[in-house]
């Protein structure tokens, strides 16, 4: 086997992630892939630096073992923080995800743009220094969306609790002329359906999915990675916690997919 029919490795601090995961197989569904759900740890967000660099070199050690060829750190906060140290740690190539604030900068209409995301993403200097290229004419709308990650990691993704909780942050974006509002977790984007109740068609939501896997066709080819057999792709989950939660948001694909729950 070459290593252009390896898979495409993906980890996030929790399953999150998948929702990247979806975009990259929709738009590479000949692609084979591994996706690790470090959900032990969720959220990485409240996290040190140096945890979450030593959290992400284990994450993707476990997938190099897996023979991945590329590996998505399909987490803002391990992107914002730690891909500098694995691109310098390794040789396979490394996508990152950060919040799309320059989207959003370009979209907005009231020059005020709201950014719902983990306090590691928005106090890590890599999103001080892409917020520093956009227009200074912009207002940015910080909201660290504390206890949203875990209430889906836990499974309460429709919960009271988490209609409340996201209530609490996103109802003040509308009084402050938010029209954008910037996703900056890849757990986020399971909340669109909760924030359209409370926002209607008032703001666009923006995440980096489709981008993701735009930039991930994009590699490789680059590296002449791409998958050339045309069999059924094979899907691979591991996660350390929950597993449940897991193959609850991948249920609805009728893809060859297996989720194994393991200590990591």
């Amino acid at each position: 086997m070459t290593s252009n029919n390896f898979p495409i490795g993906i980890f996030d601090s929790g399953v999150g992630g998948t929702s990247i995961w979806k975009e990259i197989t929709l738009l590479l569904p000949n692609e084979d892939t591994i996706y690790l759900s470090d959900s032990i740890n969720a959220p990485y967000g409240e996290k040190s630096k140096d945890e979450i660099i030593h959290l992400s070199i284990k994450n993707t050690e476990f997938l190099l073992d897996k023979n991945a060829k590329l590996i998505v750190v399909a987490c803002n906060t391990a992107t914002t923080n730690a891909i500098k140290v694995l691109r310098e740690k390794y040789t396979v190539p490394f996508i990152g995800i950060e919040p799309a604030i320059k989207p959003a900068a370009l979209k907005t209409k009231t020059n005020t743009i709201g950014i719902l995301a983990t306090k590691g993403t928005l106090n890590s200097a890599l999103f001080e220094k892409t917020s520093s290229t956009i227009n200074q004419k912009v207002f940015k709308k910080e909201i660290i969306g504390k206890g949203l990650v875990e209430l889906i990691e836990n499974g309460k993704l429709y919960s009271k609790e988490m209609t409340e909780l996201l209530s609490s942050y996103i109802i003040p974006l509308l009084n402050q002329n938010v029209d954008c509002l910037v996703l900056g977790c890849t757990h986020y984007p399971y909340l669109i359906p909760q924030i359209r109740k409370i926002v209607g068609n008032k703001i666009q939501i923006i995440d980096s999915g489709q981008a993701v896997a735009r930039q991930t066709k994009a590699i490789l080819e680059k590296h002449q990675l791409t998958n050339t057999i045309n069999n059924t792709p094979k899907h691979q989950f591991f996660i350390n916690k929950n597993k449940d939660v897991l193959e609850f948001l991948i249920s609805k694909n009728d893809m060859n997919t297996v989720v194994e729950e393991l200590y990591f």
